[in-house]
């Protein structure tokens, strides 16, 4: 049994496929700091192309900085806690012109989930433009995602709650769910089962459930989500396991496991997910303990899907990179930061070729003592697209008249940008995807649907 289960590892385990990241060249360019506080759980960049970086400060907030060409950063704008019932800022979300923040202190069992949607057409002068809280305080969120009318907001022993947000001044509760606990663990510890990470695509949520493993929800009747699948890696029965968040790739998941590093699941069957792949760079399986002595703790994961590499926050060890050209052999590509630095990330964000991590201050399960944010540059040599975001796919682009959305449903609301980043038109694609540019003056704009990576469009005369 044992020669059994060591070649099982070997199958799904990573030791040493090297692959080529000579032109990665990860180069620290800004660095914010914060009080330990007002610390920094995570960021998301500008996504209108705008000099912007928005930081979840907990404690301090929502915080705004402006970046220049030349490494210098300017604190701009804040929202403070006080305008959200004192709750804490612990996650943000940018779609077009708006943030989503989840709120409430997820540490302790005292602050509510709830969410905030603040209007930032003009990012130095924020404003709220929508509030919920839960009523019930026992623990706060940690993430939201908006497709539509409909934003999901990952709230920790509460589950996933589903709020309808269609009317910005009286955002509603349209149901929560809290998938069963007792997965993978008969008897579960329900402390530590939390709806911690997602993605949420075609009606389809795939929740973190921390050590509840992974949960497939069908979300299409917003009245009555179910859960169509789940994983949990055997391996680690009778083990320590935390499923904290993920990105989507067609039909893989690739998922930030904790101390376990990474897992690549294929879902295109979600009552029956296979594990493709699994990263283990800390050998979590080979001791119950390793959880307090391993030298990363992956987090958060974005992807540039173009360069085929995944940037995780690795607490400890900071930031890894692994390239995923190679599906079924993920590579250690590069890193920054170590473990032997004393500090440790909580968050990590892309957008272009800037790489932003979040570091936090604690003494579990590792010692930091620095809260704020380090900005990389990295060289990249193909297009981008934006973490757990689509491609959008136009013809006629470079256009005279229109253009052409293809793809994508009829209804699905757009906004059309200039590159000062105001909106000259809006509104909600027909039966043929056509956007009419006839009134356009010659020059770029960007268009942003909801789920979708910007994309730059030519009109010319």
């Amino acid at each position: 049994m044992r020669s059994l289960v060591f070649i099982a590892l070997c199958a799904i385990t990573n030791w040493a496929f090297p692959q080529n990241c000579d032109k990665l060249n990860l180069q620290e360019k800004y660095q914010i700091t914060s009080k330990c506080a007002e610390q920094v759980m995570t960021l998301t960049f500008d996504l209108l192309e705008r000099p912007y970086i928005y930081l979840a400060n907990k404690e301090a907030g929502l915080t705004i900085h402006r970046l220049d060409d030349h490494g210098r950063t300017m604190r701009v704008a804040a929202v403070p806690t006080d305008s959200f019932d004192n709750l804490e800022v612990m996650g943000v979300s940018q779609y077009g012109k708006k943030l989503y923040l989840a709120l409430g202190n997820f540490f302790t069992a005292k602050e509510n989930p709830a969410m905030a949607i603040i209007d930032i057409d003009n990012p130095e002068a924020p404003f709220i433009r929508g509030f919920y809280k839960y009523p019930v305080a026992t623990e706060g969120s940690s993430l939201v995602k908006v497709d539509g009318d409909y934003a999901y907001l990952t709230a920790f022993s509460h589950g996933l709650l589903i709020l309808n947000i269609s009317n910005e001044k009286n955002i509603t509760l349209e149901s929560r769910f809290t998938p069963v606990l007792n997965f993978p663990d008969v008897r579960p510890d329900a402390t530590k089962i939390n709806a911690r990470g997602m993605v949420v695509q075609n009606n389809i949520v795939y929740l973190c459930y921390d050590a509840g493993g992974i949960r497939i929800i069908n979300v299409s009747d917003k009245k009555n989500p179910k859960e169509t699948g789940r994983y949990a890696n055997p391996i680690m029965t009778g083990k320590p396991r935390a499923y904290n968040n993920a990105v989507l790739r067609d039909s893989l998941l690739y998922v930030a496991v904790d101390y376990c590093g990474l897992e690549i699941l294929n879902v295109k069957d979600t009552a029956n997910i296979k594990l493709e792949a699994w990263w283990n760079p800390w050998t979590c399986h080979t001791n119950p303990l390793n959880w307090f002595s391993s030298n990363g703790h992956t987090n958060e994961i974005v992807l540039d899907s173009a360069e085929n590499k995944l940037f995780i926050s690795t607490g400890k060890s900071d930031l890894h990179v692994v390239d995923v050209s190679d599906v079924q052999h993920p590579d250690s590509c590069s890193m920054f930061g170590g473990a032997g630095n004393n500090i440790g990330t909580w968050g990590v964000n892309r957008f272009k070729n800037k790489v932003g991590l979040a570091y936090i201050c604690t003494v579990i399960p590792f010692t930091s003592n620095f809260s704020g944010v380090k900005i990389l540059e990295y060289d990249r040599t193909l297009g981008y697209e934006v973490e757990n975001q689509r491609l959008i796919r136009i013809s006629k682009n470079p256009t005279t008249q229109s253009i052409q959305v293809l793809n994508v449903q009829p209804g699905t609301p757009f906004t059309l940008y200039d590159f000062q980043g105001r909106s000259f038109k809006s509104g909600r694609l027909d039966v043929h995807g056509e956007i009419d540019l006839t009134l356009a003056a010659p020059g770029y704009y960007m268009l942003h649907l909801e789920g979708y990576a910007p994309a730059k469009i030519l009109k010319t005369l």
